[in-house]
């Protein structure tokens, strides 16, 4: 009789981290979504705990495939993974998707919806879909993404698919994480593809017309070839690797299967060319240096020199008796040389 995993009935639910890394092992998705909220969690006795985990982790090596997918909202990102992640689950995958919500600036609140938007795929087996809120972080990726991208590779999952809000030139932040990075873009765009930032289109290694049918088709075909011309003039770190713009629509599976097809040749002229352990390289040293960040912005918020001396500080600059830099400097110094 096969052994409970954890999570289920008659196994408790897992509390050191060695517990917490036997279920992600093992596959339990239960055990696997506590440890995501670990991660994100703003507790230090959490972060204290998700550390071990991370750092318990086996090797995940690079036998996983990483891919982040971006565009403006409306244009089909959900549908898009889901028909595209439904496909690539009866091919045997192991698909595991991180959809970050927008987070509202007011409230710092989210929906968290895409297991609605999803409703095919989150019931799929050999599936795992974590909305998380992007909490107003700048790069449209949740804070925790990295970490919760490790988990899920630590898991099983051979393909990471990442949804990021489509929040303009801060999508960076996802380049620096994945693989192959997908820009979607609207069938039919016409003049806005003149809204398409430069930096985007320069990190994109494929770019995806969709709702390539019906009526659109025309439009969208007129865009794809606007498109060309853009990516033309724009060069690509990887040698030889021209970007392709393609059309795609959830109403046409083999449209989709020409995507992953081109990501399939993306990836392997990578790996033929070194350009993917390169990659791999340089997205280990920006995370480093993300965290580095991080620590230092999450240790200044918590200084007690520092939330003494702001409300003093903001109270000057309101009333115009202190000047920007001046306050800058008595923070930072306060923070650096704390008061004996």
């Amino acid at each position: 009789m096969p052994e409970p995993r954890s999570g289920e009935p008659g196994l408790p639910t897992p509390r050191t981290a060695a517990e917490f890394v036997r279920g992600i092992v093992e596959g339990d998705r239960s055990t696997l979504g506590r440890a995501i909220t670990l991660v994100e969690s703003s507790r230090p006795d959490h972060g204290h705990l998700a550390q071990d985990i991370l750092s318990s982790l086996p090797p995940s090596g690079d036998t996983s495939l990483r891919v982040g997918i971006t565009g403006v909202p409306g244009v089909g990102k959900s549908s898009f993974i889901e028909s595209l992640g439904c496909a690539l689950c009866e091919r045997g995958h192991k698909v595991a998707v991180l959809a970050v919500d927008p987070s509202s600036a007011v409230s710092g609140g989210s929906i968290l919806g895409d297991k609605t938007r999803m409703e095919k795929l989150s019931r799929h087996p050999r599936a795992f879909i974590r909305p998380s809120p992007s909490s107003c972080h700048p790069g449209g990726v949740a804070r925790k993404s990295r970490e919760t991208l490790l988990l899920c590779e630590a898991a099983g999952y051979d393909l990471i698919l990442v949804e990021t809000v489509g929040v303009g030139q801060g999508e960076v932040e996802v380049h620096s994480m994945v693989d192959c990075f997908v820009l979607l873009v609207l069938a039919g765009a016409g003049d806005e593809l003149q809204g398409i930032k430069k930096g985007i289109m320069e990190l994109a290694d494929l770019v995806v017309i969709t709702k390539a049918d019906g009526d659109n088709l025309l439009r969208a075909q007129s865009a794809r070839n606007e498109m060309e011309r853009v990516l033309h003039i724009l060069s690509h770190d990887l040698p030889n690797w021209s970007v392709p713009a393609l059309l795609a629509s959830v109403q046409r599976g083999e449209t989709l299967d020409a995507v992953w097809s081109q990501v399939g040749d993306f990836i392997q002229s990578g790996r033929d060319s070194g350009y993917f352990t390169d990659r791999r390289r340089r997205q280990i040293l920006d995370w480093v240096h993300f965290l580095v960040r991080e620590e230092l912005r999450t240790s200044f918020e918590r200084d007690a020199h520092v939330r003494a001396e702001r409300p003093k500080v903001e109270k000057e600059l309101l009333e115009g008796t202190v000047s920007h830099l001046r306050a800058v400097r008595r923070l930072l110094e306060g923070f650096r040389y704390p008061p004996a």
